[in-house]
């Protein structure tokens, strides 16, 4: 089969052909239909995750269909349309895993970065992580909601009820959760980067009541934020941004250094947490939400083989809404 390696930090993605992996019994086999390009993937190619193992296939937003299954698989069938989401594996006995928080279990296994991904014709994934997906949808639009939509959703209960909640980067998740928000009667204040009028445009097209630079005061105060964007500064930013309670949750896996800010900022009971990974649990109530609202994402398509061209793009923050590569595409929108 062939599959795109990233042998170390800083190096272009190459294509290869591979052998396909032996599949161990809880294992199914995928043909791999579409896989998102996720700005996690950008910092795996800065070297800004020490868990990588290297050399790797990057993805943990694949859509793909059943074409084997291992021995002990029976939950779902050959033929089936499954998504292998960014939680690979947990032990299953630590304190996290039996107390629900499976997400933090210090022995979990993370696709495409601790075990291969998507960027690749086929895969392999242990079943008992995989979700189910509706057939009906082009497999180019569900892939960006098994990492942008299920971050974003986990982040987004986080975040609280109140109705006015703010989303620093206005990319892949914030897109998708912004239609959530808007669809549960919450205000939607967009910000993007400062001179990205297209995106402020965008995030207006999709419900946001206000969109604008990082660099802007909303209108009036915010419940909540929810960072996107990895840049610390903005978290100085968004606790001036909410009220007195209010919440700020950084929603991604790594994040430039916050500066120093004045206690004055945190003072009132505001609060800044992370989120950290998802939980099966998570995929199911998320991919159920999607279902009922009938969530779309927006997407750019590009072929395997031009995974680099996708993620310069994504690096540029020049697409509107998600990149995937797709099974024989070339790029196309």
């Amino acid at each position: 089969m062939k599959a795109l390696r990233l042998e170390r930090p800083g190096a272009p993605l190459r294509l290869e052909t591979r052998m396909r992996p032996a599949l161990e019994p809880q294992q199914v086999r995928l043909a791999v239909e579409a896989c998102g390009v996720c700005r996690t993937d950008l910092h795996l190619l800065d070297g800004e995750l020490p868990q990588a193992a290297f050399p790797l296939t990057p993805g943990h937003e694949v859509v793909g269909v059943v074409i084997e299954r291992g021995a002990a698989v029976e939950r779902f069938q050959v033929g089936q349309r499954l998504g292998v989401p960014w939680l690979a594996h947990t032990c299953g006995v630590c304190r996290d895993c039996r107390e629900g928080r499976e997400n933090l279990c210090p022995d979990a296994r993370f696709t495409g970065c601790t075990v291969d991904g998507g960027y690749a014709e086929e895969i392999v994934a242990d079943a008992r992580y995989c979700l189910a997906l509706p057939a009906g949808v082009p497999a180019a639009e569900l892939a960006p909601l098994l990492c942008a939509g299920l971050i974003g959703y986990r982040a987004y209960r986080a975040a609280g009820p109140g109705p006015r909640l703010g989303l620093y980067g206005f990319g892949a998740a914030a897109h998708l959760l912004a239609q959530v928000a808007c669809a549960d009667g919450r205000s939607v204040y967009a910000f993007t980067r400062p001179e990205d009028v297209a995106s402020q445009a965008f995030a207006r097209e999709l419900g946001a009541v206000w969109a604008g630079g990082s660099d802007r005061v909303p209108p009036e105060p915010l419940d909540a934020a929810i960072l996107f964007a990895p840049v610390g500064a903005l978290v100085p930013a968004a606790l001036a941004a909410v009220r007195p309670g209010g919440r700020v949750i950084c929603a991604g896996i790594h994040m430039s250094e916050i500066p120093a800010f004045p206690y004055a900022l945190l003072w009132g009971e505001r609060r800044v947490e992370s989120v950290a990974n998802l939980t099966r649990a998570d995929g199911e109530a998320f991919l159920r939400r999607a279902v009922e609202l009938g969530l779309r994402a927006t997407v750019e398509c590009f072929a395997l083989a031009a995974a680099n061209e996708a993620l310069a793009r994504v690096r540029a923050g020049t697409l509107q809404g998600a990149a995937v590569l797709v099974a024989g595409g070339g790029a196309a929108s």
